[in-house]
């Protein structure tokens, strides 16, 4: 029993590789939610990603909109689960976090779908100020309030009215739904 579960997890792993193999080279990078969000964001936000995959606290700029010119660090997490990764480089002017279905407490551990149900602008040093009034932790895995991200949505529900989507990219958007 043990070996068979083995071998179908390396069939498994292999039929994988192949689509992260496609994935990374459509993206012209490794396949990761990062590097993959990333992308997702820079095509449908119109956003120039930096050019090193490296780049210290930002992923890009907005080049059109209300937002022109100002950066951004793009997140994807597959849960939305109340956590943000944060910095406090003061070059940051916007987090945007692509976020699959909110995690309950019913959720089974082992899925993570590569989904986007929700997007979410946050402005870094608002953010980051309200992080240090309440004495939260700023760093990897920073608690974010529940009333924060609700205030910080722009898709599906447009709470933020920061950045306006348009329909397509509603549509783009949705592509990527459950």
């Amino acid at each position: 029993m043990e070996e068979t579960d083995l071998a179908e997890l390396a069939v498994l792993l292999r039929e994988r590789n192949l689509v992260d193999e496609r994935i990374g080279r459509l993206i012209n990078r490794p396949m990761t939610a990062g590097h993959a969000g990333e992308w997702i964001a820079s095509r449908i936000f119109d956003i120039e990603l930096e050019p090193s995959a490296v780049a210290k606290a930002i992923d890009g700029r907005f080049r059109s909109g209300p937002l022109t010119g100002k950066s951004v660090n793009i997140k994807w997490y597959l849960k939305r689960e109340g956590i943000l990764d944060m910095t406090e480089a003061p070059e940051l002017d916007y987090y945007l976090v692509l976020t699959g279905p909110k995690a309950t407490a019913k959720d089974v551990r082992t899925v993570r779908a590569w989904r986007i149900d929700a997007v979410y602008l946050f402005d870094s040093k608002r953010l980051l100020t309200e992080q240090h009034t309440r004495g939260a932790k700023v760093g990897v895995a920073s608690g974010v309030r529940e009333a924060q991200w609700l205030a910080a949505e722009i898709y599906p529900a447009a709470t933020n009215a920061a950045l306006a989507l348009t329909e397509d990219q509603r549509h783009q958007l949705a592509l990527f739904g459950g």
